[in-house]
């Protein structure tokens, strides 16, 4: 597999930056969304009309994705790692917390990227600077999460950890995703592709498990989210995430959920009414040690 460049230059810092403004939009958008429809249905919305987008504009600039046998199964899992898992632990999390809440817990991603880096790669080693800032990172998460974990896992409890599962789901898309280097698909190929196995597999259990025609039509701001959700939040958001990631490596795309949880907070607390906390603002603010820890 190719080397990657740990350091990031002012283009992959714009890049980061943006996509981080993307992302961070996705915890208010599920927020309008989840009272109308279920899980499964807006992560299959989600994914569904990103792919319809992205190979639109696949086959618009003159590019194709192929029938290779290795690179499909590459996107199936990619998929599974970074849409099926991560998007459905987040959206059923926000039916418990708030959409705040779950993007500071979301944060834990790049404590569990550098572990797992690692580990598995060979030039995306954990420096003392790293392992200081992965013990500042887990001490702000189980802050955040609070004490009350201890005294029994309750609904709200198993919301925080299907959060913090989604984080560790897309520390190992992260690594994962370097094989489409090596593989020669474009970001905007690998983007158009996962999200197209991802809706694959996920639109049949939307449609048998939660049959979402049965519910009542939902407003004009649903469907508005819906489509910033799958837009901007995913098809926009994944042509710069594997830009990224193709020159900077994972554990420096992944610092991108550091900042994420600035805007998913500001949005939720302006629009939504959610309340900011002190225990909000001090995981924060242990995220931001870590960034200057790394």
């Amino acid at each position: 597999m190719p080397a990657i460049n740990r350091s990031m230059g002012l283009v992959e810092w714009s890049l980061l930056i943006a996509l981080s403004v993307l992302w961070g939009g996705s915890f208010f958008f599920v927020e309008v969304a989840i009272d109308a429809f279920g899980p499964l249905t807006i992560v299959a919305f989600r994914v569904g009309l990103a792919a319809i987008v992205l190979n639109l504009i696949v086959i618009a600039t003159g590019a194709r994705i192929g029938l290779d046998r290795r690179l499909w199964l590459a996107f199936l899992g990619m998929g599974c790692l970074n849409n099926i898992v991560p998007f459905t632990l987040i959206v059923w999390g926000q039916t418990h917390i708030a959409s705040g809440l779950a993007a500071i817990l979301n944060a834990s991603t790049p404590f569990f990227t550098v572990v797992a880096a690692h580990f598995l790669t060979s030039d995306e080693k954990m420096t003392g600077a790293r392992l200081v800032g992965v013990v500042f990172g887990l001490a702000g998460v189980v802050y955040i999460v609070g004490p009350g974990t201890l005294q029994g896992l309750g609904a709200n409890t198993l919301a925080q950890f299907a959060v913090l599962g989604a984080a560790m789901s897309y520390a190992f898309a992260g690594i994962y995703g370097r094989r489409f280097r090596s593989l020669g698909s474009s970001p905007l190929v690998t983007a158009a592709g996962q999200v197209t196995a991802s809706a694959l597999v996920l639109l049949p259990f939307a449609l048998i498990i939660e049959q979402p025609w049965t519910l009542p039509a939902p407003g004009v701001e649903v469907w508005g989210a819906v489509v910033g959700l799958a837009l901007l939040s995913t098809a926009l958001a994944y042509v710069l995430y594997f830009r990224i990631l193709a020159t900077a490596g994972a554990t420096n795309l992944l610092l991108v959920t550091f900042l994420i949880p600035i805007s998913a907070t500001l949005l939720g607390t302006t629009i939504l009414d959610e309340p900011l906390t002190s225990r909000h603002l001090f995981g924060i603010c242990v995220h931001w040690a870590w960034t200057h820890c790394n």
